[in-house]
């Protein structure tokens, strides 16, 4: 089937119009959700809680297997558990026909998508055509034919009025959206720099751990999340929300148009090495050797070569950005971690989430000139972000002001499903989501998938 192709100022045009008058579901309509394929633990953590608009029957459509059995353990383990229990009723079908058969039964009108990424975005435009709602995990897209086709279901979202949304949980950190908030603040942080290539005017970079715990437990992860085909490469998965992160903080409510705002400079890509006991250890398994359809990544018989790591250094509206996704096996110490860097003309904001900070994200304020009143100064233009975030304060470390934020916001990675979630809901219910957020997915979606093209040349 031939995808189709949409200029960019068309798309625009239909999108905007899309924001402005869609309501996808009436409001007083009961949200009705389907969990379609699951087989990443992200499909579950959207129901670690429940939602006074969500009806608590939710129906599963899925193939027979493991990925399946494991998502309706972890929704029977938040049903179970002591402290504010759910109360989710799974109605599963398992099939070959699993797709055909949602679409035909047409029991909801959400479709949550978090698990295998080689069909995901193929689910997502057969979900759109079939007239669901999409409230899918990223990535939406792990290549350049997956994105157009993601972009053509925008394109027939807006046509539709449905919503098209990705799971964004990294905006919900708090030392993210308090990064933001001072980029805001021209007597704190100046302008962003544009920077060069070499020395970046943004930074980012982000840790992940094959190894890891979930909800209290080891996860499991499926022997399939090894597969770049599958799964998709290091910046293509874990490294969309880099970019998200990007465009969200450098440049707020500002409409991206992929074909004129970015210019990329270089992108690479290298492998992440994974004995036969990691593997095994990781997939709960016992096997005496890799799958068939990982041996193309296999050296010397015993380690497993993933491409798991990337980079991309690109310009966004002139500003150059330097983005690494990287995974290694287990955590010395801590867990997932990032690292921050926006660089003003006043000062840097900087996240840390090292051994000094006792591996929780620290966001630091670096003034450029040595000022031995720097936190009054700054002190005094903090209203602005404490209207927001009340009780937040700074403290001074040396050449830089901590901001120490109340332990009220610190609500942790899990939580923050709930409240993408929410803002879904919200936009189903009101109509109102905003007119940047879906030309700036297919902008997102578009640096991951080119930066994997450009990346992919490299010997």
């Amino acid at each position: 089937m031939k995808t189709p192709v949409f200029s960019a100022g068309l798309l625009l045009a239909a999108f905007s119009a899309f924001t402005s008058h869609a309501q996808s579901v009436k409001k007083n309509e009961k949200i009705r959700l389907v969990t379609l394929d699951p087989g990443h633990f992200h499909a579950a953590l959207v129901q670690k809680s429940m939602y006074p608009d969500i009806d608590s029957t939710v129906y599963v459509y899925a193939p027979k297997g493991q990925d399946v059995q494991l998502h309706i353990d972890k929704i029977n383990a938040y049903n179970a558990r002591k402290d504010n229990p759910t109360g989710w009723k799974e109605q599963v079908y398992t099939g070959g026909d699993y797709l055909e058969k949602m679409i035909a039964d047409r029991k909801g009108n959400v479709v949550v998508m978090a698990g295998n990424n080689r069909r995901k975005t193929e689910y997502i435009k057969r979900s759109i055509v079939a007239g669901f709602n999409v409230l899918g995990d990223k990535p939406m897209a792990i290549d350049k034919k997956n994105f157009l086709l993601l972009k053509s279901a925008f394109a027939e979202a807006a046509k539709k009025k449905l919503v098209l949304y990705d799971i964004m949980t990294e905006r919900y950190e708090i030392t993210n959206a308090l990064q933001r908030e001072f980029a805001m603040i021209p007597g704190i942080f100046g302008q962003l720099k544009k920077g060069t290539p070499e020395h970046p005017g943004v930074e980012m970079e982000s840790i992940h751990y094959f190894y890891k715990y979930v909800s209290g437990s080891v996860l499991t992860r499926p022997d399939w999340a090894f597969d770049i085909t599958q799964q998709g490469q290091g910046l293509q998965d874990v490294g969309v929300h880099l970019v998200d992160l990007a465009q969200w903080e450098c440049f707020p409510d500002r409409i991206i148009d992929y074909k004129k705002d970015i210019q990329f400079n270089s992108a690479s890509r290298w492998t992440t090495a994974v004995t036969l006991s990691q593997f095994n250890t990781v997939t709960n398994s016992s096997a005496k050797d890799f799958p068939v359809f990982l041996k193309p990544y296999v050296s010397h018989d015993t380690v497993l070569k993933v491409y798991a790591n990337g980079q991309v250094n690109y310009k966004l509206f002139g500003v150059n950005v330097k983005l690494t996704a990287k995974w290694a096996y287990k955590a010395v110490a801590g867990g997932d971690s990032q690292y921050s860097v926006l660089h003003g003309t006043k000062a840097d904001l900087v996240i840390l989430q090292g051994t000094d900070q006792h591996y929780i994200p620290t966001l630091y304020i670096k003034p450029l000139v040595k000022s031995s009143n720097a936190k009054t100064r700054i002190g005094a233009l903090l209203k602005t972000v404490t209207d927001k975030f009340p009780g937040v304060e700074l403290k001074a470390k040396g050449d830089r002001l901590e901001v120490i934020v109340p332990d009220k916001y610190k609500d942790g990675h899990e939580a923050h499903f709930a409240r993408v979630t929410d803002k879904f809901l919200g936009y189903l219910k009101n109509g109102n989501i905003p007119k940047w957020e879906v030309p700036n997915m297919i902008a997102k979606y578009y640096t991951t998938t080119t930066a994997l093209e450009l990346a992919a040349k490299k010997k």
